[in-house]
């Protein structure tokens, strides 16, 4: 079980010890994948484990693409190569397959928000270097109406989560969804840029904390940047010196 931030500040640690344990009793902790029976809560069964492929150097410096082969550590995949991006590095704790997709898809549509710790944790031992160097994280918004439908924001958890793994404070309404746009699943990269050009904005009493500032953008799945540069655009136009991106998976191929 994981208790709510706040009551696991006010609530004395051996009371805490003691609900999880007669939640874990009551409701045994579960894969976060499969929904197997594990031994403790946050964890993956060895199964779903296996089929993880988590990604490491080497890698493209800008987009973090995995490599083959070590091309040093300024290389750049030929994506950044033809285009470079808004994003100062992108970077992921796995890759988008079939054995990630269980999980990412549990997290964000079949309420596994109990996943939100584990991935926050995950991401913060993957990725520690860049948060060394921003100075908050901004979760990607939903729409008001999709956000009505789904009850919860799974970038804006994993924020959270993130951010109290890693200390960096969340500003979780930096930006704002200003239209909806349809579900991207089917679309290539143009008409992802196309679909979501002009679909966010920096909220206008977040003007002041944007400038200057260096940027963890948070979101689940990285396919063709997209979302992710629509977001970035508006953050840099407000003054922010840099966007960096963190994501819980990635696509290696888009069309």
């Amino acid at each position: 079980m994981v208790l709510p931030a706040v009551l696991s500040d006010v609530v004395p640690a051996a009371i805490r010890g003691t609900v999880r344990r007669v939640v874990d009793i009551v409701l045994p902790p579960r894969c976060l994948g499969c929904g197997e029976l594990v031994g403790d809560p946050g964890a993956v069964c060895p199964t779903c484990w296996g089929g993880i492929d988590f990604i490491a150097p080497p890698m493209c410096r800008c987009w973090g693409l995995p490599f083959d082969f070590d091309e040093g550590d300024h290389a750049v995949c030929g994506d950044c190569a033809r285009r470079q991006p808004l994003f100062g590095r992108a970077r992921s704790a796995m890759i988008y397959n079939d054995g990630s997709r269980r999980l990412v898809l549990a997290f964000k549509h079949a309420d596994r928000i109990d996943a939100a710790p584990a991935w926050g944790e995950w991401l913060a031992r993957a990725r520690a270097y860049l948060l060394a160097d921003a100075d908050f994280l901004v979760p990607v918004p939903l729409h008001h109406h999709r956000l009505i439908s789904r009850r919860y924001n799974q970038a804006a958890l994993m924020a959270q989560a993130l951010g109290r793994t890693s200390g960096l404070p969340v500003v979780v309404d930096a930006l704002r969804r200003v239209r909806a746009t349809p579900s991207q699943g089917r679309m290539n990269r143009s008409q992802r840029e196309r679909n979501v050009a002009g679909a966010f904005a920096v909220r206008a009493s977040r003007q002041e904390s944007i400038r200057d500032a260096r940027i963890a953008l948070v979101d689940d799945v990285i396919t063709t940047g997209a979302t992710l540069t629509a977001c970035i655009r508006p953050l840099l136009h407000a003054g922010a010196v840099n966007v960096d991106v963190l994501t819980l998976a990635r696509v290696t191929r888009t069309g």
